[in-house]
């Protein structure tokens, strides 16, 4: 098994933590690093497509998809805090009974369960 790195990003996309969190996840892969990512908390708030950003500031959403359409990287959201700041896919949004889904593909809403399966002993943990 090969050395992995995992980005649990927690903070919020307006953050300077978010712009460095991309660019590790950039630089990393760049080198032929395993990178996994896995949003969480107010990192959730990523995946919402209906935030808009001016054009004079680069979208930290747009960074993170081109990043894994170039490097088949996946973008898992968890599913409870992402509900719990608006944002739900269609499945949740019936589940739950809500006006619509909002979620920024290719971001997937997933349980905690799926971080837990990424971290084994050869898994470093770095958290933005």
């Amino acid at each position: 098994m090969s050395h992995k790195t995992l980005l649990l990003i927690t903070c919020s996309p307006h953050s300077k933590q978010a712009n460095l969190a991309l660019t590790d996840a950039t630089q990393r892969l760049k080198r032929g690093e395993c990178v996994l990512v896995f949003f969480y908390g107010d990192g959730a708030y990523v995946a919402n497509r209906l935030a808009w950003q001016t054009a004079d500031v680069p979208s930290i959403a747009q960074g993170w998809i081109a990043l894994a359409k170039s490097h088949t990287l996946t973008l898992p959201v968890c599913v409870s805090t992402a509900l719990a700041r608006g944002i739900t896919d269609k499945n949740n949004a019936t589940r739950h009974q809500l006006d619509g889904d909002n979620l920024l593909s290719p971001f997937y809403l997933t349980g905690l369960s799926e971080l837990v399966l990424m971290i084994d002993d050869d898994t470093t943990v770095i958290q933005y």
